[in-house]
């Protein structure tokens, strides 16, 4: 695995370490086995946003701090220049970048994600956490499947939609697309 993941796994250790945590109830938190919370911590597999975002809002910690390792500090604005806000690859496939990591006590999640291309026969990964979400289509073509409902965007493209339906995303015609993602 990447550095970038073992470092989310490394703060999420941490994380329950100084919460004194049980890894049952951090599993818990995250909706899966404690088994499977063992290895996203041992940094053996991709931790996803869906798992980060679950643990951000039960324990209260900021999903950028989880993702990034940065505590946000501002509290009237925040500005992300072009190109230059934090970023991680969780996999080769999704790079997230994150448009509002300096501010703190966001209601909201805002990222630039870049999808590329896989083979056709990869399965598409699903995920699912609490709230809501709203993608825009800055480049490229993508489907979204939501709740096994196929949908495909293109540039300009948006969908507001309830984000603890399973859903994932997947870059078409051999192209990377990029799209704005807001996490409510």
């Amino acid at each position: 695995m990447n550095d970038e993941i073992k470092q989310i796994a490394e703060r999420l250790k941490g994380l329950r370490d100084v919460l004194e945590i049980s890894v049952a109830e951090m599993a818990k938190a995250c909706k899966i086995s404690p088994e499977e919370y063992l290895k996203l911590e041992s940094g053996a597999v991709d931790i996803s946003v869906s798992i980060l975002h679950n643990i951000s809002q039960v324990y209260g910690v900021e999903l950028t701090t989880l993702m990034f390792g940065d505590e946000p500090r501002m509290n009237a604005y925040f500005i992300t220049r072009r190109g230059k806000g934090v970023s991680v690859e969780r996999t080769k496939a999704y790079k997230y970048q994150s448009l509002a990591a300096g501010f703190s006590k966001r209601k909201a999640d805002p990222f630039m994600v870049t999808v590329h291309p896989k083979s056709d026969d990869e399965p598409m990964y699903l995920n699912s956490h609490a709230g809501q979400e709203y993608n825009y289509v800055i480049s490229g073509r993508m489907l979204i499947r939501i709740n096994d409902k196929d949908l495909i965007l293109e540039e300009g493209d948006s969908i507001y939609f309830d984000s603890e339906l399973p859903h994932g995303m997947k870059a078409l015609d051999g192209e990377e697309v990029k799209f704005l993602a807001i996490i409510l």
